[in-house]
């Protein structure tokens, strides 16, 4: 996941403002994203008057550019020196037939430089871009103000955030989901629509749980998947305490979905758990799926496929694990508190210290014996976003919450996986999600992520978005 972003830029002029303007301006803007890590994909002064767009033939030079390059540009950034030729920049954009996030920043005027030398006019000129990309249906962002120069802290801002957004617009597309094992029967709450994710470009290969049992009949202890998958388990977590037959069965099981995902290119993947697993192999699959969602291919359980599909946005946005959690318990009298909990999966990145462990609620029905494989442990303080999509079959849309908390060092004594999470008028938001019947599993991530993500859902992917106590400008 963590490649270097490509940006398309399109520098935009208009003849009768000052070209040094435009020269200045496109030299600066590929300084700050290279010093930022980001490659750029622009027009040259020997294509294109200071390589600037400005003419309807600027426009189909950069198309061209573009389109030479689509595989690799994530978004475009469409920068005004000046007042900027706002169609051609469009036409660019239309052109190019890139579906990729846009992002408009216009450069401030100087007070003590409004002379007809040195005046941008791109206060004005973003106004009238922003207006036909509206006339053109492209979808774009904006810059947190109005006019930011590019070298500036606030800038700097900007692009961490729009970086965030073209992360997960280019994330979920074509993205590939594994569900492996059928959704248990009690766990209704997680049913969802395939046809909606195929829709949005989204698909779900099965694997049925047999046929995960049929292949770990086949490995051998000593088979090379079988050992490297039992080395890396004790190099991941403490397994002190645990029988090597139940980490030999982990090692089994973690090889056969590694090599699975790999045959069909799903990145990440929803797992059948409870009870199944354990009462007919013997172990729990949590620190396999733990392992996986450490290393950003996200893994829910109980085939919560638009569960794993939260978590995996808010992974994007951060490039950091994400965990998936039941909103559990109340906590005491304070309303703005909850005890977040899973028994668990959660990536050790959750965690001050983590263990390997048994399923403590389901070792009564089939055994302790049965049920090894827990990662278990205090979650750790810090800043959060959470996140929850879900697939409305009544309408046909995909819709979801999202919002920033924070879990903290409160006092706390349970079982599995878990922590106390406070969130800023919490009673609302518990009230919202249960008017619109959203699911009682939770994405949250050690980030503050949640303006980027809301930002790709809705305009770019066009899905209905809750926004709980959305930051006010």
């Amino acid at each position: 996941m963590k490649k270097q972003l490509t940006f398309g830029v399109i520098v935009g002029s208009r003849g009768f403002f000052p070209h040094h303007l435009a020269k200045e301006g496109r030299e600066e803007m590929i300084k700050v994203l290279d010093a930022a890590g980001y490659k750029s994909i622009v027009l040259t002064p020997e294509q294109t008057q200071h390589g600037a767009v400005q003419t309807p033939d600027d426009a189909r030079h950069c198309a061209e550019l573009f389109k030479k390059h689509r595989e690799e540009i994530d978004g475009i950034i469409v920068t005004l020196p000046n007042f900027g030729e706002e169609r051609a920049i469009v036409d660019a954009i239309r052109l190019s037939t890139l579906q990729v996030p846009v992002l408009v920043q216009a450069t401030p005027d100087r007070a003590d430089t409004m002379k007809i030398s040195h005046r941008r006019d791109s206060f004005c000129g973003k106004m009238s871009a922003c207006n036909n990309l509206m006339q053109y249906g492209i979808p774009y962002s904006i810059t947190a103000l109005h006019t930011v120069s590019p070298s500036s802290e606030a800038f700097k801002k900007d692009l961490a955030w729009f970086s965030a957004v073209c992360r997960v617009v280019g994330g979920f597309k074509n993205l590939r989901i594994g569900a492996i094992g059928a959704r248990p029967a009690a766990f209704n709450t997680v049913r969802y629509s395939e046809k909606q994710l195929e829709r949005a470009g989204i698909s779900v290969e099965t694997l049925d749980l047999s046929e995960v049992l049929g292949r770990i009949a086949r490995l051998k202890d000593s088979d090379d998947a079988t050992q490297a998958k039992l080395a890396a388990i004790k190099a991941y977590v403490p397994t002190s305490g645990i029988p090597e037959e139940a980490l030999l069965k982990m090692s089994k099981l973690g090889a056969v979905i590694d090599g699975w995902m790999k045959e069909t290119y799903c990145t990440i993947s929803a797992i059948q758990c409870w009870t199944s697993l354990e009462e007919y192999f013997g172990v729990v699959p949590c620190t396999i799926m733990s392992m996986m969602s450490e290393n950003l291919f996200s893994s829910a359980c109980e085939v919560d496929v638009v569960g794993v599909l939260s978590m995996y946005g808010l992974a994007l946005a951060s490039e950091t694990p994400s965990a998936l959690l039941d909103w559990n318990n109340n906590y005491g009298e304070d309303h703005n508190k909850a005890v977040c909990f899973h028994c668990s999966n959660l990536p050790k990145h959750f965690f001050a210290d983590v263990v390997m462990d048994f399923q403590a609620i389901i070792a009564g029905t089939v055994g302790k014996e049965n049920t090894f494989g827990t990662c278990v442990g205090r979650v750790k303080a810090g800043a959060m976003s959470y996140l929850r999509f879900s697939t409305d079959d009544y309408t046909g849309k995909i819709r979801g919450y999202i919002g920033e908390g924070e879990f903290t060092n409160d006092p706390l004594e349970t079982f599995g996986g878990a922590g106390v999470v406070k969130i800023p008028k919490m009673q609302k938001l518990l009230r919202m999600i249960c008017e619109k019947g959203f699911e009682h599993h939770v994405a949250a991530n050690f980030s503050t992520v949640a303006s980027s993500v809301y930002e790709a859902a809705t305009r770019y992917l066009g899905w209905d978005m809750h926004y709980h106590e959305q930051p006010q400008d």
